[in-house]
């Protein structure tokens, strides 16, 4: 969604029952918000919510990332176009 003033937000929503414990939750958070600050420049203008939406493992986190990078790229692209 644009943002009403620039620089847009980031918010994340990563509730209990897709990571139960609190450490994974926030390494969950911390590398997203460095995902997103390497994209910050080309973001500036959106206000993006990140949500996990299934349950996952601590295993996981990095398919995660990986995942969350693509579609900020995809949102990237589809700005630019």
């Amino acid at each position: 969604m644009p943002a009403a003033a620039v620089p847009g937000r980031v918010g994340y929503v990563i509730s209990r029952k897709s990571l139960s414990r609190a450490v994974d939750r926030n390494r969950l958070r911390r590398r997203l918000r460095e995902t997103m600050r390497a994209a910050r420049p080309a973001i500036c203008s959106f206000n993006i919510v990140v949500r996990v939406k299934r349950a996952i493992s601590a295993h996981e986190i990095a398919v995660v990332v990986a995942e969350a990078s693509t579609l900020l790229g995809r949102l990237v692209n589809a700005d630019a176009a």
